[in-house]
């Protein structure tokens, strides 16, 4: 008895230069505890935040591209540990913009990691909520960072693929409460882990 052919698996498609691949998924944006505070003493502190994230990476080679990120956080800000005990700074949104040039070892593997290092230029804005008296302001400075990073693709199709991704930033802000009157640096140096769909065009 004859028995129908197996369907042929889609062949791959691998990594080719000029090839530009848009991402589009959700990361956790962890930073650490740690930093001076004048004046008062303690430790300034943020809260975690999970986001939703575009990515945007052009390869130059198969295994040499470059890889721009863009998502923005919100974040609850504060001084552990202070003279005058726990006080709350209020939120602060960030816009963290990160470049890595990364290298891709296995091209044409379906699963294909990487590593990179990079740049990083940090916007934060909107700062407000409640704050414990007598702060009024707080400025926290954009500032700029490096990048490392690691990664993996897997090819589901030729054009389709699903993507795990960790950063570690070091970034370190300054920060201005009540206009100055105390001033400090956050030792943010925040994880950035995160997951996606991606598509090649």
């Amino acid at each position: 008895m004859m028995t129908a052919p197996a369907m042929a698996q889609e062949p791959l498609r691998g990594k080719q230069a000029g090839d530009i691949v848009v991402g589009f998924g959700a990361i956790g944006v962890l930073p650490q505890s740690g930093g001076r505070v004048d004046a008062i003493g303690g430790k300034p502190d943020a809260s975690n935040s999970v986001t939703p994230q575009l990515d945007v990476t052009y390869f130059v080679t198969p295994t040499i591209a470059l890889n721009l990120i863009a998502a923005t956080t919100r974040h609850d800000v504060s001084v552990r540990g202070s003279a005058l005990g726990d006080v709350d700074l209020g939120r602060v949104w960030a816009l963290p913009p990160t470049l890595t040039l990364q290298y891709h070892p296995l091209p044409q593997s379906r699963v294909s990691p990487y590593v990179g290092a990079g740049i990083n230029y940090t916007l934060f804005y909107g700062e407000g909520g409640g704050r414990t008296p007598p702060v009024a302001k707080v400025d926290v400075e954009n500032s700029w960072g490096w990048a490392l990073n690691v990664g993996v693709d897997y090819e589901v199709t030729p054009r389709w693929g699903i993507n795990f991704d960790v950063k570690k930033l070091f970034l370190r802000p300054d920060v201005s409460v009540n206009g100055g009157a105390i001033g400090a640096r956050a030792d943010l140096d925040p994880w950035i882990v995160g997951a996606a769909v991606r598509y090649r065009f």
